[in-house]
């Protein structure tokens, strides 16, 4: 199978490449609102039980009508899906489970259309190991693609090279007996680690960016972007000085590790700075970095990762934790605010990894819905660039997938301690019927009841309802500059109830959440007293005090 670029005619190319955005939108991802798509979980055209492109398609109409500006589109690449798209085998060529090439060119000129931004998952840190490039390279030492990957002799033992682990589990290291040699994989033992520190690969991935901004993205999601180099010397990590024994370690010992070595390598820099070169050539084009890492080591990262001439923004796992305290929220924002000077973070509650937010942060006793909707709400307010996970508009909670129907490798591998990944990619709900308007056919995942009963169909028609609150907020924040653009200061915290004020120029907006589930009151200051509500939730009062109930929240304007 062919990895090479496809070949595209001049006309072409100067036809896809004036789908940028004009000069004052170089900008957009600043005030923009990101809705990340999953896409084998969003709809399904065909009927195979699999979503794909032309269903996403059939859906833009209604992402468009949510207020949001960008699509973030998880891989639909040529893939083996051992890690359901992450695993690479070409990155030029669109799986047949997701459509064609030409519904790719569709999907871009329809979402545009409609004044969307369309921005694709780049996952270059590693291939599958079906791809071209890895059936040579470990077929010897000799060869093109040779050393297009990780290779190491073993100690003389036979032992691996160092104790580097596998986020998957076990040694991040596999033996390969043609080559004599083990290949990094951080990953899964079938996602081989690119060597990025030999420049013909980097010219390679490159070129796969170029492929795609010449069809018209509008940039790249970059996944792992700290996991491009490893330390050359190859030094084992040293143990986490930190370790909190109740929690990761007992399912995965790849937290036990302070990972100095096996990524975070500042080879990573020069790098992206060629990439953020080869996206300057097109105009409004962004990137997006993920930064893996804890929260004591990913802020430094993200302020070295945003610096003029590197990526646009990044997005770090700190509001990805189980931590839910108006303390915890002002520490995340205090912590950015002293720490990243610049950068322009993108903040998010729920991915494709982690289980839903609803779920996640609901206190016990408390309402899904209603932590959906505040979770929305504090997404939207915060300074930065937010990106809603699909069906966080729906307060979806985690789906209980039983071990029997489980497919994520990381999950089956974890269980019972951890029951992966399955439980936030199920189908989205678009119908209460029993596939949920979602395909024709049986589901790749099983849809639950609770999903069902809160689906989009039941909920477009509920002016009260977690998707209507949504699409209220999304319009808010569109009217309000200072949410969009604004500083933000933190006030005076009362118990549980987390306050701050975003501001730009004479513009003042506060904002209130209510992270308990008592009512809380809050005695009005002088220009408090004369502020009006923008958006509130149900049971919120403004008088004398203001008064948010249990797992409620508001907006004021200032005068």
């Amino acid at each position: 199978m062919s990895t090479a670029r496809p070949e595209r005619s001049p006309e072409s190319n100067e036809r896809l490449i004036s789908t940028g955005a004009s000069p004052p939108e170089r900008e957009w991802w600043r005030r923009a609102v990101l809705y990340q798509v999953y896409p084998r979980s969003f709809c399904d055209a065909s009927g195979d039980g699999v979503g794909d492109l032309q269903g996403l398609i059939s859906k833009l109409d209604a992402v468009q009508a949510l207020g949001v500006d960008a699509l973030w589109v998880c891989p639909v690449y040529r893939s083996p899906m051992e890690d359901f798209g992450y695993d690479i085998e070409d990155h030029y060529q669109v799986d047949p489970l997701f459509g064609s090439q030409e519904d790719m060119e569709r999907l871009l000129h329809e979402a545009h259309a409609r004044g969307l931004k369309v921005l694709l998952d780049l996952v270059i840190s590693h291939t599958a190991s079906s791809h071209a490039w890895f059936k040579e390279s470990r077929q010897g030492r000799e060869g093109s693609y040779s050393d297009y990957f990780v290779w190491v002799d073993p100690q003389p033992d036979g032992m691996p090279p160092n104790n580097w682990l596998s986020i998957f589990g076990g040694s991040a290291w596999q033996w390969e007996t043609k080559r004599q040699q083990y290949y990094l994989h951080n990953f899964l033992s079938s996602q081989p680690d690119l060597n990025f520190h030999h420049p013909a690969v980097q010219d390679e991935v490159l070129a796969i960016a170029r492929h795609w901004l010449d069809l018209g993205v509008d940039g790249f999601r970059l996944d792992t972007v700290n996991f491009y180099f490893h330390d050359r010397a190859l030094r084992s990590n040293p143990p986490a000085s930190e370790r909190d024994s109740a929690s990761a370690p007992a399912v995965n010992p790849y937290g036990w590790q302070d990972h100095l070595y096996d990524k975070n390598q500042p080879e990573v820099l020069p790098f992206i700075e060629r990439l953020r070169a080869l996206l300057d050539e097109y105009e409004g084009r962004v990137a997006l970095g993920e930064i893996g890492e804890s929260p004591a080591r990913s802020l430094e990262l993200l302020a070295e990762y945003t610096q003029p001439g590197r990526l646009h923004l990044c997005y770090s796992f700190d509001l990805l934790s189980a931590e839910r305290s108006a303390a915890h929220f002002e520490r995340v924002i205090s912590r950015f605010e002293e720490r990243a000077g610049e950068s322009w973070p993108c903040w998010a509650f729920s991915n494709h990894d982690v289980t839903r937010a609803a779920t996640r942060l609901c206190p016990p006793g408390g309402s899904v819905e209603a932590t959906g909707s505040q979770l929305c709400a504090l997404l939207l307010s915060l300074r930065g660039t937010p990106c809603l996970y699909q069906g966080d508009e729906l307060a979806l909670p985690e789906s209980e997938v039983p071990f029997e129907l489980l497919v994520d490798p990381y999950g089956i591998e974890f269980w019972p301690e951890f029951k992966g990944r399955d439980g936030c990619r199920t189908p989205y709900p678009w119908t209460s019927e029993p596939q949920a308007g979602f395909s024709e056919g049986a589901p790749w995942l099983p849809i639950s009841d609770e999903h069902r009963e809160r689906s989009f169909e039941r909920q477009l028609a509920d002016a009260q309802s977690p998707l209507s609150m949504t699409r209220q907020l999304l319009s808010a924040r569109r009217e309000q500059a200072a949410l969009q653009s604004g500083s933000i200061e933190l006030l005076e915290r009362s118990g549980e109830l987390l306050s701050f004020e975003r501001r730009l120029g004479d513009e003042r907006v506060r904002c209130f959440f209510n992270l308990s589930l008592e009512p809380a009151r809050r005695e009005l200051d002088e220009r408090e007293s004369e502020a009006r509500l923008i958006i509130a939730s149900a049971g919120v009062e403004l008088g004398e005090l203001l008064s948010v109930p249990a797992q409620g929240w508001a907006l004021l304007k200032l005068s």
